[in-house]
């Protein structure tokens, strides 16, 4: 799978979990140089506190299109670390 913003690829990885349609990516998949740390959170009832990341790629901004669980529940550790997208960000094979 690959997610691919402003025609660049920012993730790529053959092992991503998908839950509620949202594949994650593992951590070392992402090109990091794209991913810049936020202060947003949101809470999730199963998966715990979610941190995300806005995306920049030449110039352009996709806030907080990125997503991540640091300290999942327990129901989550699966995706512990792991990054998923939204914002207009395409997830394809």
């Amino acid at each position: 799978m690959k997610a691919i913003w402003n025609n660049q690829v920012l993730a790529e990885s053959d092992q991503t979990i998908v839950i509620e349609n949202n594949h994650y990516f593992p951590a070392d998949s992402i090109r990091k140089e794209f991913f810049k740390e936020t202060d947003t959170h949101t809470a999730c009832a199963w998966k715990g506190t979610a941190s995300y990341y806005t995306l920049e790629v030449e110039g352009q901004q996709n806030i907080d299109a990125a997503w991540y669980y640091p300290n999942p529940t327990d129901r989550a550790k699966s995706i512990e670390g792991m990054v998923a997208f939204w914002k207009g960000v395409e997830v394809t094979k």
